[in-house]
């Protein structure tokens, strides 16, 4: 009975080094048992052999032989096992998933396969529910490392040495296993493989916020283009609402001048028919007349009878008749229809300029909107000249000033560069050139040659007009554009659309354009650039003032 009810321990028929039910299990002389090939192989690759259990060292290798008792109690308990877990598989198999084709089977289940639930890194297989439980409750293989289902584990081997691949190479930056570390990476900084998943992770980590940060900048720029796009959009809607705008009421100008034209040619031409009728008329009566008296005179110079005939003539009364009209007052001069097509066009003409110059002031004020402040930067400007303490004033000076030649310096030119710069966008400021005779005004790229002679034109890297000491004006570049002004301004705005490429100049008070240089390419920064001319004695004395923007 005692020996009936005696049931031995599960740990009992598992070996020590391949943590597995015994396989032709043997005894070595301490009393522990192995699978004959696992002590055979720990055996082979040892300087000693010595029990992995109990460390004894034995001098000679000694010989084994399969423990017959133990090997069949391993029989039996593998037979029970297999009944037990076939019992309790078979009430459980409905409740679990089957396999699908995008996960990972149980390499257990022979029949039907089973979704597996984890993979064993020292099994090297995969299990379902059912067949995991003895990983889960055997003392033995509550060892076994266990991760979430994978294919293919024996890729998780190393396939030099058929060891795990638990180390991480950081210097190789590949997974190595144990022996691969005393060997081929002995001298490698080496880590366990979950340090280096963790220092992996975290650098993995601090990539994706970075790649995250990228995708949301990019976001932004996309908003920032759709919204540039929105704009744009509206912008041209504006534009072309005011474009038909001016076309309508130049079309009606024009209507109305070619009626009033058509109307005024047929009133001349009326009046003329009406004079012509009535001379024609009056001389139609006239002619009546003559003709009658004419009819008379021929009766009488037909008759024969000489009393008769002498009688009748003194009844014509042909010596006392009154003279005929002066037939050189029936003149009709023909209409006179020089320069009132002339008259017409100059009308249209006249109500042209008056819409474009609401155009022009309409286009002013829009772009007034992209005023940006603008100061002197000292550090670029030439020693000769005196800038105003709040950077908004800049004249010739009498006395060259000693002061640091550093690369931002001009060191022969007498002009100076704004702080502020222009790199994207629209940008837009005014000056004020009241009461010079020389000056010059615009943009200059950053990589401009500061040093020596300077090439003011848009090949040089400046985009500028001025006015010269001879009272000229002209959009400086090679060759120079020499300007033909209704007015000598007062005020001159200066806009930059970057991206378009377009540097426009214009007269603020007259609201009317001055020049435009189109098609630039920009690729760097732009700077504001004042030329104040020279000075002779009281001529050209006055300041360049950055004025403050006022919508006109």
């Amino acid at each position: 009975m005692a020996a009936a009810s005696y049931l031995p321990s599960e740990d009992q028929f598992f070996c020590t080094i391949c943590l597995d039910l015994f396989t032709d299990p043997v005894t070595i002389p301490c009393g522990h048992n192995f699978c004959k090939d696992c002590i055979e192989e720990h055996w082979d690759t040892s300087y000693w052999c010595q029990c992995p259990m109990c460390n004894i060292q034995f001098y000679t290798r000694p010989e084994l032989h399969v423990n017959t008792f133990i090997s069949e109690m391993v029989a039996q308990f593998r037979q029970s096992a297999q009944q037990k877990d076939s019992s309790s598989s078979s009430s459980r198999r409905s409740e679990q998933q089957v396999f699908k084709p995008a996960e990972v089977p149980c390499d257990v289940c022979t029949e039907t396969k089973l979704k597996a639930l984890k993979s064993c890194l020292v099994c090297l297989t995969s299990y379902c529910e059912t067949h995991l439980e003895p990983h889960l409750t055997k003392p033995v293989l509550k060892r076994h490392q266990l991760i979430d289902p994978v294919e293919k584990l024996e890729d998780r081997m190393c396939p030099k040495h058929d060891k795990p691949l638990e180390l991480f190479c950081k210097t190789d930056q590949t997974c190595v296993c144990m022996l691969c570390h005393v060997s081929d990476h002995k001298m490698h900084d080496v880590v366990p493989l979950k340090e280096g998943y963790e220092r992996k992770k975290a650098e993995l980590g601090k990539t994706e916020a970075e790649t995250q940060q990228m995708i949301w900048k990019r976001q932004l720029k996309i908003q920032e283009i759709k919204h540039s796009v929105d704009l744009s959009e509206e912008e041209a809607d504006r534009e072309m609402a005011e474009g038909v705008q001016v076309f309508i009421a130049l079309k009606k100008s024009v209507e109305r001048g070619q009626a009033n034209l058509i109307n005024t040619i047929k009133a001349k031409k009326k009046t003329t028919e009406k004079k012509a009728e009535a001379l024609i008329k009056e001389l139609e009566q006239e002619i009546s007349e003559l003709n009658k008296r004419s009819s008379k005179v021929e009766q009488v110079t037909h008759s024969e009878d000489h009393l008769h005939f002498l009688q009748s003539v003194k009844s014509l009364n042909i010596q006392h008749r009154q003279p005929s009209k002066d037939l050189r007052k029936f003149r009709l001069t023909p209409a006179v229809y020089e320069g009132t097509v002339v008259k017409a066009v100059a009308k249209v003409g006249e109500k042209f300029s008056k819409e474009m110059k609401k155009l022009l002031e309409a286009k002013v004020k829009r772009i007034q909107k992209y005023a940006v402040e603008v100061t002197l930067d000292p550090d670029t400007a030439y020693p000769r000249l005196i800038l105003s303490g709040d950077g908004k004033q800049v004249r010739d000076g009498d006395v060259e000033k000693n002061l640091p030649d550093n690369p931002e310096r001009f060191s022969d030119c007498n002009c100076v560069l704004g702080k502020q710069s222009f790199s994207s966008g629209r940008s837009y400021f005014e000056v004020q050139v009241k009461r010079k005779t020389d000056w010059d005004v615009g943009v200059a790229r950053e990589s401009i040659n500061r040093k020596g002679a300077l090439s003011l034109s848009p090949q040089g890297g400046f985009w500028t007009i001025c006015l010269s000491h001879v009272n000229e004006y002209k959009a400086q570049g090679a060759p120079s554009v020499r300007l033909s002004l209704n007015s000598q301004p007062q005020k001159v705005g200066v806009f930059v659309d970057y991206e378009e490429g377009l540097v426009s100049f214009y007269d603020v008070d007259a609201a009317a354009l001055i020049y435009s240089f189109t098609r630039c390419s920009f690729t760097e920064k732009l700077y504001p650039y004042f030329h104040p001319g020279h000075k002779y004695g009281r001529k050209n004395a006055p300041p360049l003032i950055i004025s403050p923007v006022r919508v006109t």
